[in-house]
């Protein structure tokens, strides 16, 4: 993977939106922090390029976002589709869930998330030592 260009100018802006998470973040960031879910690596509000994503795992190329209710109104699903367009063409790969699905359904979203990580490790296995 290349270097994905990251904005100093939206490290005070992350910093907030992690202090002022959503209820449905706080809960799946309880699952991914600290390499819980088989030892993978997350970020929570990461500046990738222009934008902020809600959480990021390197090693994966993945961006995890939860979709609120403000993602479902006027024009916002056509800039989270822009958005996440431009993000997939520098490489990532994207899962969204619903902000309810989280808050109800947590172990629906894990169970698609390793199946996610299932099928990386099965397309790019480790090389022997």
């Amino acid at each position: 993977m290349y270097y994905l260009p990251y904005n100093k100018n939206l490290k005070q802006f992350s910093r907030n939106l992690r202090n002022n998470s959503t209820l449905s973040e706080v809960l799946l960031w309880q699952k991914l922090r600290a390499g819980q879910i088989r030892g993978y690596k997350f970020n929570r509000q990461k500046p990738l390029g222009n934008y902020i994503v809600d959480f990021y795992c390197k090693k994966l190329n993945l961006v995890i976002e939860v979709d609120g209710a403000s993602h479902f109104i006027g024009d916002a699903p056509i800039r989270d589709k822009e958005r996440q367009d431009i993000l997939e063409n520098m490489g990532l790969q994207f899962l969204r869930f619903d902000d309810m699905d989280v808050k109800v359904n947590m172990s629906g979203v894990i169970r698609i998330l390793e199946d996610f990580m299932d099928e990386r490790e099965r397309s790019n296995p480790p090389s022997p030592l």
